[in-house]
């Protein structure tokens, strides 16, 4: 029988933006973008709800948005979810083979598996992934399940993302009163990694930072796997803040002068003058001296960075061969690729276009789109799996919405 094609929808709920991608994934595993909704958030702070009603209006906007554009009647969506509550944690089971028992079983590794997954979190916590880093065999380590290997041990690694439950739980209702489904439920920079890092960058070792309004959200892998995961709740609105506080301009303004005259640059040729805006007929509304405006840009997102970098293992960043990949809005300041430079000492880049589509659709290069598209790639993922581990979804959904909606 031949393969049909599926269409995937990925739901970001952001501090900046509410964005929907609808995607077909073709029988060749190429996928093709139907169709983009976006809508300017309200009622979303650092990453989370905080205006119930606004930010459900917002959602509703965008998604009538989406399905305008792509002709699609959209029933469900992957749906990322991100904020200072989340935590990605490591964490080893180790299981020693019985006396009588000369190679490893399935019962085996689930031991092993259950120790692994013994993390002390808060009670108001739930699990969200629990991702296979590694597997070891009598202290060697091996990629693929090692059932049926002859070993005295079985480890195995883990990658444990958790957050506050109710607000997970939050999010979910939010997308099933427009009405909408809710297909599975992703750590934001886990889904954006899908769309920004290969298989051979994993190897290597690279790190995805997502800088967006409210939060940075970030993902390391090494060898292949992650190997941290987590949000800081600072982003490009905490710069636009910090000019209005410093130069007395409304919001607006300093949102608009950031985006049009700043750069987050340590190079002193790029500070002189002064920074202007015009008004409408024309003539010079806003002036702030580019040393300034510069300074400030720059010492937030250094110290965003800087913040991202105490929470890496240690030897970490040393260990980055592929280099660090920036998505999300903000990283589209100038001079930022610069500064991250300055304090990683690593390569940058953007991510590119993936190879496996068959549509050059300009978001694909938008960073602000990363997670969305990125939630696509990871509903083709889980679609080609035969197997899942039980995670936060499936409890959360058969706790609180027994009945469907």
């Amino acid at each position: 029988m031949a393969r049909r094609t599926k269409i995937h929808v990925g739901l970001e709920i952001g501090t900046s933006k509410t964005c929907i991608v609808v995607g077909e994934v073709k029988p060749d595993g190429a996928v093709k973008i139907l169709g983009i909704g976006v809508t300017k958030s309200a009622g979303v702070r650092k990453g989370e709800i905080s205006d119930f009603p606004q930010a459900r209006a917002c959602l509703k906007d965008a998604l009538a948005r989406a399905e305008d554009s792509s002709d699609v009647e959209i029933g469900s969506v992957f749906l990322s979810v991100t904020g200072a509550h989340m935590q990605g944690v490591n964490n080893r089971g180790i299981f020693r083979l019985p006396n009588n028992h000369e190679a490893i079983e399935f019962e085996h590794l689930e031991e092993a598996r259950e120790m692994a997954r013994d993390v002390h979190y808060p009670a108001d916590h739930a699990s969200l992934h629990t991702i296979v880093r590694r597997y070891l065999v009598d202290g060697l380590e091996q990629t693929a399940s090692p059932i049926g290997l002859f070993a005295k041990t079985v480890e195995v690694d883990f990658h444990i993302v958790h957050g506050i439950s109710n607000r997970i739980q939050n999010s979910i209702k939010l997308v099933r009163e427009c009405p909408l489904e809710v297909d599975d439920i992703v750590f934001a920079p886990i889904a954006t990694a899908q769309m920004a890092l290969d298989r051979e960058q994993r190897l290597r070792g690279a790190l995805l930072i997502d800088i967006g309004g409210g939060t940075t959200d970030y993902a390391l892998y090494l060898d292949g796997s992650i190997a941290a995961s987590g949000c800081i709740p600072v982003g490009g609105d905490h710069v636009t803040n910090d000019i209005h506080l410093v130069t007395g301009l409304p919001f607006s303004k300093a949102e608009k002068l950031k985006i049009l005259e700043g750069n987050a640059s340590s190079d002193p040729a790029l500070s002189v003058g002064i920074a202007k805006l015009t008004d409408e007929n024309g003539f010079a509304d806003v002036e702030v001296k580019r040393a300034i405006l510069n300074e400030i840009i720059r010492q937030r997102l250094e110290e965003t960075l800087l913040l991202v970098k105490e929470r890496l293992p240690l030897g970490a960043v040393e260990s980055i061969g592929a280099g660090i990949y920036l998505t999300g809005g903000t990283s589209l300041m100038r001079g930022f690729s610069e500064l991250a430079f300055d304090v990683f000492g690593r390569d940058i880049y953007r991510p590119e276009t993936p190879e496996n589509s068959d549509l050059a659709h300009p978001s694909f290069k938008d960073p602000q789109f990363a997670t969305a598209i990125g939630l696509i790639r990871y509903a083709q993922i889980i679609e080609t799996e035969t197997q899942r581990p039980p995670g936060f979804f499936g409890k959360i959904l058969r706790l609180f919405w027994p009945f469907g909606r």
